[in-house]
Parts: structure tokens; sequence; C-alpha cells
């Protein structure tokens, strides 16, 4: 008897697994990692670079047909980061919403904005959101394809206005647009809780006169509105920073080769950031100290690396004091002699420098400085 019962859990086990792997393998391949990258990660259900770039883009187009900037969050379903956007003129509170969005509606398997509704609805319920690692606002959504999450996506930056424009319905049409119609309708939009003790406190207005200048050509730099929005010239633009990922890409591509990115704007923010497929978590980890370490430092991180191999001696020094991470493929973004940001690349062993200094010459040419290696002499080596 016992033995018939072990023979059935073990054949009803099967199935469920079994079921599972049928689920898994309803996700069409286009939009989940597949194939030999899938097998690296030991994942077959994971949303793949193309998608999240894709989703983005639709947002971005959304949102510049309605004259707004987003950051948009495109995270895998472990919660690691796939590919990442700022548009110009964001700033740090747009940017970590944005994955703080899509953050909260991963671990709900729901709409943000679901949390939102139920602080809205009793405010006494938001402390306990905030210790459930929750951020009860909308603006993240699951990607779910075929009742399999691949992802969450999410989306900060814009005032909401619906049901004609929000940071969610950025989030939707994009999801729409991708996916396609299977993508649930949004949920109902509560009125905000009226503030019951108002207060008549002054708010000041701080605007510069003038928004800042550049000396770098306009499409390396923010500019316009977007620089007056950060009074800051000189950050790196998005779309320098896609290019400067476009060309580590296909140059890792070229080498059969993959690899994770990294760029920062000159104050550290996320600007761009994208893994292609079959990338490990710890090489998203290793491109993001890197490119830190360059802002930091304001050296390549092959600089640092060098210098601890010369004098061992320092090396805890720099570990625990400076919070440096000493591993080349992280470069300051310099362009005409001015600092603009930074760049880190992991998971492409022994040439994550090269992919970036490919990827830098690819946005801006002669104009980008790159690390120079003296040559070799005799006993010196």
């Amino acid at each position: 008897m016992k033995l018939r019962f072990a023979g059935f859990a073990l054949a009803a086990a099967g199935a469920i697994a079994l079921g599972g792997v049928v689920l898994a393998q309803n996700v069409p391949e286009q939009f989940v990692v597949s194939g030999k990258a899938a097998e690296k990660i030991q994942d077959f259900t994971t949303i793949n670079l193309a998608t999240a770039e894709r989703i983005a883009d639709a947002c971005e187009k959304a949102a510049a047909t309605e004259g707004v900037q987003i950051s948009v969050m495109v995270l895998d379903n472990d919660g690691n980061h796939v590919y990442m956007d700022r548009m110009d003129g964001q700033g740090y509170l747009n940017i970590i919403t944005a994955d703080m969005k899509a953050r909260t509606a991963l671990m709900d398997r729901a709409p943000s904005k679901l949390r939102m509704n139920r602080v809205i609805e009793d405010p006494t319920q938001e402390l306990q959101q905030m210790q459930l690692g929750m951020f009860a606002n909308s603006g993240g959504l699951p990607i779910v394809v075929n009742k399999q999450l691949i992802g969450a996506v999410g989306v900060g930056g814009s005032a909401p206005h619906p049901p004609v424009w929000s940071d969610e319905i950025c989030a939707h049409k994009a999801l729409t647009e991708v996916i396609g119609p299977s993508v649930p309708p949004l949920v109902q939009d509560l009125p905000p809780r009226q503030n019951p003790n108002p207060g008549n406190v002054p708010v000041p207005r701080f605007v510069a006169p003038a928004p800042p200048k550049s000396s770098l050509p306009a499409e390396y730099v923010v500019g316009g509105k977007g620089a007056g929005n950060v009074f800051d010239g000189n950050q790196i633009s998005l779309a320098a920073a896609k290019k400067i990922a476009r060309g580590c890409r296909d140059w890792a591509e070229s080498k059969s080769g993959g690899m994770s990115i990294y760029v920062l704007d000159n104050a550290g923010e996320f600007v761009h950031m994208e893994r292609t497929d079959g990338q490990t978590a710890i090489s998203q980890r290793a491109a993001l100290l890197k490119a830190q370490t360059a802002l930091k430092t304001r050296q390549p991180t092959s600089v640092v690396s060098a210098q601890l191999k010369n004098n061992p001696s320092g090396l805890p020094r720099f570990f625990v004091y400076f919070d440096l991470f000493e591993v080349s493929g992280g470069i300051p973004i310099v362009v005409d002699g001015q600092m603009i940001g930074a760049v880190g690349v992991g998971g492409f062993p022994g040439g994550t420098e090269n992919c970036a200094m490919e990827g830098l010459k690819a946005a801006f040419g002669d104009h980008v400085t790159l690390p120079i290696y003296p040559a070799a002499t005799g006993a010196a080596q």
C-alpha cells in the first residue's frame, strides 16, 4: 500500500513537474532567454534583452508623444536588471521609483497600483507596505506571457492625469504593443485621499533663469529643458549612452560573447543599463561596481587594478575605506576633456575593458579619452 502510494506520489510529482515544463515551453521563444543562453543560466522562463528593450522603447515613444520624460526599469523574474533607460532631464527620485515600482509588481505578481489603492482606502496600511518592501505607487506591472511571469516593468518620472496619462498607462501601452492583447486591463484608479490638515506654508520656487550650457556637441549631453531640470549641462545624454551600449554589445557578439553594461551620469545615477541573454547576476553586479569605481576615482578601473598589483599592501585600504572595485572594465566617460559619466562592463572574461572602449569609440570617436598602455620594455616586464 505504501509502495503504491509512493508510486502515485512520484507520478503526481512528475506530472506536476512536466506540467511546469509544458507551461514554460508555452512561452514563445521570442519573449524569453532560450537555447544555450538559457542553459547557461538554467532558466527558460526569464525575459530576454530583445523583449525588455522593445518594452522600454515603446514606453519612451509614448512618453515623447505626450511631451513628458520618464525612467523605465525592466527586471527579470529573479529581480535582476535586464534593461533600463532614463530620459534626459530625469533625476534620482524618478530613477529609483521606477525600480521600486517594478520590484513591487514582481513581489506581488500584480500591478503596484493595487498597493497604492489599499493605502488610499486605509492610510494605516502604508507602514505595513513599507515593512514588506512594497512601494505603494502606480507604475509597476508584472510581465506575463501565457500565464508565465517572465519579469516586471516599472515606470517613474511623469505627473499622472488618468485616464489620459500616467506612468502605469505608459507601461501598459508598451506591454500591449510588445506582448499583445492578452495583457490585462488596468485596475481602477481611486481618487487621492484629501489631506485632512492642509498647511499654508509657502513653497519656494527654485528655477534657474537659463538652462546650463555645455561646450560639448548637443548629442553627447543633456541639454535644454532637461539640463534645466537637473541644473547640469554636462550629463551624458540617453542617446549617447545607448550608443555606448550598442557598440559594446556589437563588439561582444562579434567575439561570440555577451556582456552586462551600466552607463552612469556624472552624479552616479543610472542612465542606461542592459544585459545580453545568458548573463548572470554576478556579471551585472561587477559591471555596476566598475562604473561606480571609475566615477569615484575618475580613472579606469584597470589603473586601480595595476596599482594594487604593483603594491599589494594597499589592497585592504582600497577595499574598506574607499569602497572600490579593482577589476578592469570601468572607464570614466571623458569627452573633449570633460567627464560626463562612467561606464562599467562585466561578463566578457578578459575583454570587458575592450568592450567598454569599443562602445566609447562608437559613441564619441576621437573625442573620447581612452586608456593607453605603455609599450613593453625588457626586464621591466
